[in-house]
């Protein structure tokens, strides 16, 4: 298993440092992880009953991270447009359905789905189409992967007292510290790419350590409700894309959001 994860992440190191330097190329990796990160979640639902629309839901998550690509932005906030299409379409399309138990529960997932996939990991791309957004995304994917590192070695050798163990028994407070200190650790490397001092980056990599753990808490959250060990297994010995995004997932909304309001003016 060790092996497979160590040439898995080679292989995905090198085709990220390869496509980060082109931003359209960027964009579509991120668009083909977003595209399999929905796929795996409603395939998750899929197994535990529930009624999604799958292959629209795919198609709405697809054109966020398209449309950020082809830079549309007819309106401020145009992201929400297509969440409100969305709704609009899956409420038109359950007119259709005989069977309306568990309508609530049918649209909002596929709703959820598109927001916590999509939505969320489209950021890196905003982050990328950033003027130095190459320097940014760089630092956001060294400090957060390296967390993610961290907390793997430092659980695997070191972890005995279990962190949350109704969500995710093997996770321990010995690996969530040792990918906190990973994340610290990565600061001096992101210094190379990102235009802060000691002290904004010691923060930023505190809250990259809490977010993208949370991220990962919160991954595990949806397969143990739907009783799964792995999200997919497209990364051998790593599990699915979902379990390879889960921490980005909320350490780039963050991040993008500080970048906009203090940097980019």
């Amino acid at each position: 298993m060790l092996t497979k994860r160590i040439i898995t992440s080679a292989v995905l190191v090198s085709i990220i440092s390869g496509v980060i330097f082109f931003d359209w190329l960027c964009g579509l990796v991120v668009t083909l992880f977003i595209i399999a990160g929905l796929y795996e979640y409603f395939t998750m639902l899929e197994k535990k009953g529930i009624s999604i629309y799958k292959y629209f839901g795919i198609g709405i998550g697809t054109i966020i991270p398209l449309s950020i690509m082809s830079r549309f932005e007819p309106t401020k906030g145009w992201e929400l447009l297509f969440i409100v299409l969305a709704l609009f379409f899956l409420i038109l399309m359950q007119f259709r359905r005989r069977d309306n138990d568990g309508v609530i529960v049918d649209i909002s997932t596929t709703l959820f789905g598109i927001l916590y996939v999509s939505w969320f990991f489209s950021f890196l791309i905003k982050i990328r189409y950033l003027p130095g957004g190459l320097g940014y995304l760089a630092g956001l994917l060294l400090i957060t992967k390296l967390g993610d590192i961290g907390a793997y070695l430092v659980g695997s050798r070191w972890g005995k007292q279990p962190l949350i163990p109704h969500i995710s028994p093997k996770k321990t407070v010995e690996g969530a510290l040792g990918g906190l200190a990973f994340n610290i650790l990565g600061v001096f490397i992101g210094k190379l790419f990102l235009p802060f001092d000691y002290p904004q980056l010691l923060v930023m990599a505190v809250c990259f350590g809490v977010l993208g753990q949370l991220g990962d808490l919160s991954e595990s959250l949806l397969k143990r409700d739907c009783q799964v060990k792995d999200s997919g297994n497209i990364f051998p010995g790593m599990g699915g894309a979902l379990d390879q995004i889960d921490s980005l997932l909320f350490t780039a909304p963050v991040f993008y959001f500080y970048l906009s309001s203090a940097i980019i003016k």
